[in-house]
């Protein structure tokens, strides 16, 4: 997957950031101050870092200024309008807001680094291969053919792998935040993959939860 630098100075928001990055497959740096994380985007050279604005040393906003191309996603406590369009203006690609969801965080993750082209475009487990690009998968060389909210759920259970995600996330966020029906969509929907591509080991159901793919 990707080297991720996490720069956050509340050492307990790190250590679970870096903790679930690291669960579904990125390889996760910690930085605690300003200072430490220029250092460590000079000697790393992460494809992406993870940035609060209020450090010790040196804000986010004045490292925003001193990179060139690294993507960055600002990660804040800060919640005005004005902190959010000065963080965009510098550069940065997105601006999620403290107190915030892994499921949210993960999904930002994965767009910016598609949208850098800092990631994989395919990912391969067991006999499956998926093509994020060409939204394709295949099974053993053949493809398989999945609907649009088929290859969604894939996507989001693949990109937060080894993490639970309730019925509700998975709705909000393969059918959208204005989604009227019921979760027994989701079971539907989940049974559906398991069958096709022969993945009932992989997708575990968690009691009283929802899902979580695990590799």
């Amino acid at each position: 997957m990707a080297k991720l630098l996490i720069v956050d100075d509340e050492l307990p928001i790190n250590r679970l950031v870096c903790k679930n990055l690291t669960l579904v497959g990125h390889e996760c740096i910690p930085a605690y101050d300003g200072v430490q994380a220029l250092s460590l985007i000079k000697s790393e050279q992460p494809d992406l870092v993870i940035l609060d604005v209020m450090l010790p040393g040196i804000s986010g906003f004045e490292i925003m200024k001193l990179l060139n191309s690294v993507p960055v996603i600002f990660v804040t406590a800060k919640t005005g309008l004005d902190d959010r369009i000065k963080g965009l203006a510098l550069g940065a690609d997105d601006y999620i807001v403290k107190p915030f969801e892994m499921a949210e965080l993960t999904a930002r993750v994965q767009a910016v680094l598609r949208r850098t082209k800092r990631d994989a475009s395919a990912f391969s487990f067991d006999d499956i291969t998926v093509d994020f690009s060409s939204r394709n998968v295949y099974k053993n060389g053949e493809h398989i053919v999945l609907t649009p909210k088929e290859f969604a759920l894939l996507e989001l259970l693949i990109n937060n792998r080894n993490l639970a995600l309730s019925r509700e996330k998975i709705l909000e966020k393969v059918w959208e935040y204005d989604y009227c029906g019921d979760t027994r969509t989701v079971d539907v929907h989940v049974q559906q993959l398991r069958h096709k591509l022969g993945i009932k080991d992989r997708i575990k159901t968690v009691f009283k939860v929802g899902y979580r793919f695990e590799i």
